[in-house]
């Protein structure tokens, strides 16, 4: 696909284009917090106010396919960045001007708080992982360390194939790190992440060892997706994977059935809150964690050895 016609198709699905290779785009519950109706997940669990949070990536390049993968893959799948890496600081000012344009029009809505509107222009989060694979960035550390200096809370969510540059932000560590596991072994990872790199599974695995040094630094999170059918097995597989890992957090969320995904999948592979919670129960079985909290409209619930006063970050 040429890509002009990538820049179009992605501003008709919402997204601002910010330099040569980022993008921002306003996350369902970002509005929805606006309207009073309810923040994410991340809220809930974490603190972190929906209406200041931007969603962005800098890059919509990827070293995966994922089959569950709600992008138009023809367009998003190599293993590096090429030409025109733009300065972070380039791309911090753009995101939190491109996120001020996506929400002007909800000042005129009469079920918009006004209060929350004010603080919506004034960002106070960023979570890098809107598309692609941020560590495909060669300036993510930079970017982590730009989006600080603003005094924002920084959500980086890595697929973890490239051990090399997660170690490389203990150099400038985000507030939290995600580590995304998409299945209990090589062999299901080959089917459902699909990596178009040799030796992903390895670079992982390796990835996943480190975080216990990592958690000294920053908050660590594994995010398990479950697809109804294909990976919702081997429960004590998963547990082995937390135990070689040691995060903070783990959280097990459903499969949604949106977007390009839909091509590859059907509807019967998103799994319920309650088939999500049942299964994650089955996974504290075999590993020393245990089921903390939920949000059902997200289909995830949230799993820690303890809880902890802080889990819950205050701002201002």
């Amino acid at each position: 696909m040429a890509v002009a016609n990538v820049k179009l198709l992605l501003k008709n699905q919402g997204y601002e284009t910010v330099g040569n290779h980022s993008r921002v785009k306003t996350c369902h519950w970002t509005k929805s917090d606006l309207r009073g109706e309810g923040g994410c997940y991340k809220n809930k669990f974490y603190g972190i106010n929906s209406h200041q949070c931007v969603q962005m990536t800098p890059t919509f390049t990827c070293n995966n396919a994922c089959v569950f993968c709600w992008r138009d893959l023809r367009y998003h799948t190599q293993p590096t960045m090429e030409n025109g890496i733009d300065d972070p600081e380039l791309i911090v000012d753009g995101t939190i001007e491109a996120q001020r344009k996506l929400l002007s029009g909800f000042g005129g809505n009469e079920k918009t708080s006004k209060q929350k509107f004010e603080r919506a222009m004034t960002p106070q989060h960023v979570a890098i992982s809107l598309d692609g694979e941020p560590t495909l960035y060669p300036r993510l550390t930079e970017l982590i360390r730009e989006y600080k200096k603003r005094n924002f809370s920084t959500f980086v969510v890595s697929n973890g194939l490239l051990p090399e540059r997660i170690e490389k932000l203990l150099e400038e560590p985000p507030t939290q790190l995600y580590i995304s596991v998409d299945a209990p072994n090589e062999e299901l990872f080959s089917i459902i992440d699909r990596p178009i790199i040799k030796n992903a599974w390895q670079g992982l695995i390796k990835t996943l060892s480190m975080l216990p040094k990592l958690r000294e630094k920053m908050r660590t999170v594994l995010r398990f997706t479950l697809i109804k059918g294909l990976n919702m097995v081997q429960a004590e597989q998963w547990a082995e994977i937390i135990k070689l890992s040691n995060p903070m957090f783990v959280e097990v969320k459903a499969y949604m059935w949106v977007g390009m995904s839909r091509e590859r999948l059907e509807q019967e592979n998103m799994p319920s809150h309650e088939e999500v919670k049942q299964f994650a129960l089955e996974i504290t079985k075999y590993a020393d964690y245990k089921l903390i909290d939920e949000h059902e409209p997200s289909r995830v619930v949230l799993l820690m050895k303890e809880d902890f006063e802080g889990r819950v970050m205050k701002f201002e």
